[in-house]
């Protein structure tokens, strides 16, 4: 979890007082099918219930999985940022079937990203010669 996952964010608000809210966008540092990790400035507690539209960016088209139900399982304090666990919470059978189905084409993207990224980084090295 060292790294933000490649062209992956999470979009949620945040309500200020009565008649405000704010929209704050989070990297990523883990997605699985049960939940994610982010890190924002925020506070939020272990319980609180966040709604996120997951954004991945994209040349032509960017990946949406909006409207996400999570659980804050877990807080951990990182400089002025803090990390959060994220449960995904079960949704109506309907919407549950399309957010799991757009979590799995996120992933699925995700991995080949890294992938590519991985070798890019292995093959990037030069090969220094020493003179004879």
């Amino acid at each position: 979890m060292n790294e933000a996952l490649p062209d992956l964010i999470a979009r949620f608000r945040v309500k200020h007082g009565l008649f405000r809210k704010e929209t704050v966008e989070a990297q990523l540092f883990d997605l699985d099918q049960y939940g994610c990790v982010l890190k924002t400035d925020k506070v939020f507690n272990p319980g609180d219930t966040l709604q996120l539209d997951l954004v991945m960016d994209m040349p032509f088209e960017n990946i949406r999985a909006k409207g996400i139900s999570g659980l804050v399982t877990e807080r951990r304090k990182h400089c002025s940022n803090f990390f959060y666990s994220i449960d995904f919470m079960d949704s109506s059978p309907g919407k549950k079937a399309s957010i799991c189905e757009q979590l799995k084409r996120i992933r699925d993207v995700l991995r080949k990203k890294q992938s590519l990224r991985s070798r890019r980084s292995s093959g990037s090295s030069p090969s220094i010669r020493q003179p004879v």
